[in-house]
């Protein structure tokens, strides 16, 4: 069914400290809406200061779509609380703006209302907003107001110094940079899990559709909503942001050098599709180039290896510089159930669930069995509570029940859990309680709770509903880290760090594309 782990959990049971340092870190997206449930057209609140060079609170994709970022920490309740800051703060500063608490977006007419970011007058905030005219003119810029949540994870080192039997992280790089890509393979096999348990995009406004060619067989209500009966997250299908043309591009994740070099390959490897856009329109650039990838962060991925850059670095070359840091799970929908869009099970749930990954066999990995894994995903999207559902377990390995895997995987992390809660009580045992039961019973699974009050409320009756009762209960809430001395300096600092920015400027936009864009 499942590699068998019982070796390297026996290990863990007699070295229960190596797991003590755990650090985490997350980013959780939401667009700004009005009072009846339409994307907001204001420009990002000058009271949160640059969205460029702001510390927690920036933008994404769109200037309506907020992104939330906690600093690095090991402790959990300091997180959820520092996230938790930031949502507080941010209510009392909306005005008359609420927060969206779905992945899918609120009712958006049309395409051309929405603002891509503006990041001000400095060739690295045009940059970030040219990138995103690009993603606007390659995929549509609907897809891109999807939101969710990414959850940064990194072992401690006194763990892979037990684990690899290294002395530190600059000799032992390329042995930590091995463990993470075995949980990234991990990750592929098995974390269809995710949006099994968490996935709340089981259903979209028609509007979305409008316009699209989809192959989805949707029921529709009389309000508009249009759903898949046992779908987990539309957020992830082909629906969301993908790109298609990223399928042939061969990056594995086998080992650091392969997966950079493919990522190299791709960010210069032309597109026909993309060259008939154009680079440049009479004065107006159209995007940054013509390549599959305008830029490395354009590769679509569920799960990502990171490392801090730094200035003027790329992302794989600070990989090849000092190996692989930490690791970015990007397959959480927002946690409608929260108002912070994502709770502490999930949390603990991921915890377990990525040290599970790293302590797992993990084969190499080619592009077929890769597809294997994605189609196993695609299936757990789009139907993953469909009764008697099997999924395959490897590349030409016999389909098994949903079912039974998942509640042989629990059994795995239930001992992970026994560990982790040495020093801390029973909470992550708790977790493992909780969630097994969504496999013999899925409708307690957050996608089939989502559906029950879509199908009876309409997406914009449900996602109005919560977002005026968060809106209520955050703006009463007290601070439990941050304050608003704290806030201020980071709004005035914040601005003043993009006026530097832009003062500094020694070349023009164009000279500054060539650099950084081969344009």
């Amino acid at each position: 069914m499942i590699p068998d782990v019982s070796k390297a959990l026996s290990w863990l049971e007699a070295n229960p400290t190596v797991l003590n340092g755990i650090c985490r870190g997350i980013e959780r997206e939401t667009l700004r809406v009005t009072p009846d449930g339409h994307l907001a057209k204001t420009e990002h609140p000058k009271s949160l200061g640059a969205s460029l060079t702001h510390k927690w609170i920036t933008t994404d994709f769109a200037e309506s779509l907020l992104e939330f970022i906690t600093p690095v920490d090991s402790n959990i309740d300091r997180t959820i609380s520092f996230l938790k800051d930031l949502h507080t703060y941010t209510t009392r500063h909306l005005d008359n703006e609420k927060m969206w608490p779905l992945s899918m977006p609120c009712f958006i007419d049309e395409e051309e209302n929405i603002t891509l970011a503006q990041y001000g007058t400095s060739n690295v905030g045009r940059f970030k907003t040219l990138y995103r005219e690009g993603l606007k003119n390659r995929y549509g810029a609907l897809m891109q107001t999807i939101s969710g949540v990414h959850y940064n994870f990194s072992l401690p080192m006194s763990f892979w110094q037990a684990w690899l039997g290294i002395k530190d992280a600059e000799t032992g790089k390329e042995q930590i940079s091995d463990g993470y890509f075995r949980l990234i393979r991990n990750y592929y096999r098995f974390g269809w899990v995710i949006p099994y348990l968490f996935g709340a995009s089981p259903a979209i406004c028609s509007s979305f559709l409008r316009g699209r060619n989809s192959t989805l067989s949707f029921e529709e209500t009389e309000k508009g909503t249009c759903y898949l009966p046992y779908a987990t997250s539309l957020r992830m299908s082909d629906l969301g942001y993908t790109n298609k043309s990223q399928s042939d591009l061969n990056i594995t994740f086998n080992h650091l050098h392969t997966y950079v070099e493919g990522l190299k390959k791709a960010i210069h490897k032309p597109s026909e599709d993309f060259a008939a856009i154009g680079i440049k329109k009479e004065d107006k650039y159209l995007q940054l180039n013509t390549n599959v990838l305008q830029i490395e962060n354009e590769l679509y991925a569920p799960i990502r290896p990171k490392r801090v850059t730094k200035e003027g670095e790329s992302p794989s070359d600070a990989l090849l510089r000092g190996g692989i840091e930490y690791i970015e799970v990007r397959s959480l929908d927002i946690n409608p159930f929260s108002p912070i869009g994502v709770d502490e099970t999930q949390i603990r749930f991921l915890d377990l669930f990525l040290i599970w990954c790293v302590l797992a066999e993990a084969p190499e990995m080619g592009s077929e069995e890769l597809e294997c894994c994605r189609g196993n995903w695609n299936k757990v999207i789009l139907e993953g509570r469909k009764p008697g559902l099997s999924i395959g377990l490897g590349y030409g390995v016999e389909q098994q029940p949903l079912k039974i895997v998942g509640q042989e995987l629990f059994r795995d992390l239930e001992r992970v859990a026994e560990v982790l809660d040495t020093c801390s009580g029973t909470q992550y045992q708790s977790v493992c309680k909780e969630l097994v039961n969504m496999f013999e019973d899925p409708s307690l699974t957050f996608s089939a709770r989502v559906l029950d009050k879509m199908k009876s409320q309409g997406i914009a009756g449900f996602g109005l509903e919560l977002a005026n009762q968060y809106h209520n209960e955050l703006i009463e809430e007290h601070y439990s880290i941050l304050n608003d001395e704290n806030f201020s300096v980071e709004r005035e600092t914040s601005i003043a760090r993009q006026h530097d920015l832009e003062q500094q400027d020694k070349m023009s936009f164009e000279e500054y594309l060539k650099l950084h864009a081969g344009c």
